[in-house]
C-alpha cells in the first residue's frame, strides 16, 4: 500500500504545484512527471510502486465511466458542434500523425550517424 501513497502524494504535490503556477499545466501532469522524477533518481523504489500501478492499470477502463456519462449527458451540445469537433479531430490527429513523423525521422538519423 505504500506505493499507492506514493502516488498519490506525487498527484498531490502536482495538483499543489499546478494551483500555485496558476494552472496552467494540469496537476496530473505535473503529478506524473513528478513520480517519474522520483523513480529515475531512485527516490522512490519502483519495487514499492509496481504492484499500485498494476492494479490501477487494470481497472483503468472504470475511470473512464463518469466521462462516458458525462459525453452522454451533453449530446445535444456534442450535436449541435459535429462538424466543428470533427474538424478538429481530424487536424490535430494529422497534426500528430506528422509532428511524430517527422521527430521519429529526425532521431533515426541521428542512431543512424552513430552506427558504424
Amino acid at each position: 500500500m505504500i506505493g499507492l501513497f506514493y502516488i498519490l502524494l506525487c498527484w498531490v504535490a502536482g495538483n499543489a504545484l499546478a494551483r500555485l503556477t496558476g494552472d496552467y499545466v494540469s496537476g496530473n501532469i505535473i503529478g506524473m512527471v513528478l513520480l517519474f522524477v522520483a523513480l529515475r533518481m531512485k527516490i522512490v523504489p519502483a519495487e514499492r510502486v509496481r504492484p499500485a500501478a498494476r492494479f490501477l492499470l487494470g481497472v483503468m477502463a472504470l475511470f473512464f465511466v463518469p466521462f462516458g456519462v458525462g459525453l452522454m449527458i451533453s449530446y445535444e451540445t456534442l450535436l449541435s458542434h459535429f462538424w466543428a469537433i470533427m474538424v478538429a479531430i481530424v487536424a490535430s490527429t494529422v497534426v500528430v500523425l506528422l509532428t511524430v513523423g517527422w521527430t521519429f525521422q529526425k532521431l533515426n538519423r541521428k542512431d543512424d550517424a552513430r552506427t558504424p
